[in-house]
């Protein structure tokens, strides 16, 4: 199972770069979304996943007597699926936004700090 949760998310990180390398801002949001559920899946799969017994101490014992399944990675998951799905609104906010003002969601079409047709910077002052 690890093996196989090891390739889809190899697989999610590969589709994700290749979106944030694209041109258009849609295509990088949704590598932005992919690659926050690839990085959910490789916590998921550090945590060891197993038919391991919930994390409950027995009445009585200070510790627990049998192996028992790691909380941390599950409350980090947890976690970083609210923090992306914050940061993913906020970035859906932020494109649609660009795209009302700009007319285009081609980064090359949003240069308005450099224009096509001025030429280069000045080289001095």
């Amino acid at each position: 199972m690890e093996t196989a949760l090891c390739l889809v998310t190899a697989c999610l990180y590969g589709v994700a770069i290749y979106l944030l390398l694209s041109r258009h801002v849609i295509r990088m949001l949704l590598g932005i979304l992919l690659l926050g559920n690839a990085v959910n899946l490789t916590l998921f799969t550090a945590g060891r996943i197993g038919p391991i017994a919930p994390p409950l101490i027995p009445e009585g014992s200070l510790v627990a007597t049998t192996a028992v399944a790691n909380p941390l990675p599950q409350a980090l998951i947890l976690t970083a699926i609210v923090i992306s799905f914050s940061f993913f609104t906020f970035l859906l906010v932020l494109a649609f936004r660009t795209y009302e003002d700009l007319g285009t969601d081609d980064t090359d079409g949003m240069r308005i700090a450099e224009p096509e047709g001025e030429g280069p910077p000045p080289l001095g002052y």
